[in-house]
């Protein structure tokens, strides 16, 4: 015996007003035709849901007995219904990833991206550059749904993360420095430089690349603030400071007048792809199940 939806949804309604004039009216259809549905039911379930008189409709023992179980398949199959096309709309709408830098590094973008739309083909994704002065690249305000940025993070308990690429420190100098001509660097050699730092609202993020934390109490001397690859260039030949960068970002920067050298006393940069902790869309995870089964590193957060 085979009941459609359509034939519970009758049911239930004629159950909830016991009458079937009204309950037509709530289903958009007319009364002949939800009558004939009714008794087409009770034939396939071989009992009367229903006694009809002149004066009331009451429900029958077996449509006591059947409407709890109705109404239970009902609120399950518009649930199912909603599941599906919150499926139907992930497979078509778009995935804005934020770049606080490009991620380069041998291509990863390129292998990460090849790998999420042979999942999800018609997915639309949106490459979204976000200055330095927004440490998250867009996910704390929302204006990204996934992002690649650096760690550490000012409001980590927001966001979860993949650490895609753990580098070490290089130092950037305009060619003419001091230090230029060196294989490497010992860090102490550059405590008393004047460095380049992120704005203030990356918080510890702006500390990291000051290295405060290898200063052994002193505090760094800022030579000017950077919100992007193309400030911290022509700060860096304008002999402004120096700075700390991943050195998957070395080639963003030796443009002509900039040198990178290794720096010897510091641990290495973290480069991540992250989103926002409570986001539990299936574009963000897949995403991130891209930058694994590309052979990127597993969770750190």
């Amino acid at each position: 015996m085979d009941v459609h939806t359509r034939d519970l949804r009758y049911f239930a309604a004629v159950a909830q007003e016991l009458h079937f004039t009204r309950a037509a009216e709530l289903l958009f259809v007319s009364q002949p035709a939800l009558s004939k549905q009714i008794r087409m039911l009770e034939r396939s379930l071989g009992a009367p849901l229903f006694e009809r008189n002149r004066r009331e409709v009451r429900l029958t023992a077996v449509g006591v007995a059947l409407l709890p179980h109705a109404r239970l398949l009902l609120e399950q199959w518009t649930a199912a219904e909603q599941t599906v096309a919150e499926a139907t709309a992930a497979l078509h709408s778009r995935l804005v990833v934020g770049m606080s830098t490009g991620p380069g590094r041998g291509g990863m973008l390129p292998a990460i991206r090849s790998r999420f739309t042979a999942e999800y083909p018609d997915a639309q994704l949106v490459l979204r550059q976000v200055d330095w002065t927004d440490a998250s690249a867009g996910l704390v305000d929302g204006s990204t749904d996934i992002a690649f940025l650096w760690l550490p993070q000012p409001e980590a308990e927001r966001l979860r993360w993949l650490v895609v690429a753990e580098e070490p420190r290089l130092v950037a100098l305009p060619e003419t420095h001091r230090l230029a001509a060196c294989d490497a660097v010992d860090f102490v050699e550059l405590l008393d430089e004047p460095f380049l730092a992120l704005p203030d609202s990356a918080g510890v993020l702006r500390d990291y690349w000051l290295a405060v934390d290898e200063r052994g109490g002193r505090d760094p001397l800022v030579g000017a603030e950077i919100s992007g690859i193309d400030e911290t260039y022509e700060a860096l030949v304008g002999g402004q400071g120096v700075c700390l960068l991943g050195a998957g970002n070395a080639p963003l920067l030796t443009r002509g007048g900039v040198v990178t050298r290794p720096v010897r006393g510091l641990s290495p940069s973290r480069f991540a792809l992250a989103w926002r902790a409570d986001d539990t869309r299936p574009l963000v995870h897949a995403f991130a199940r891209a930058a694994q089964a590309a052979g990127y590193r597993t969770p750190a957060a």
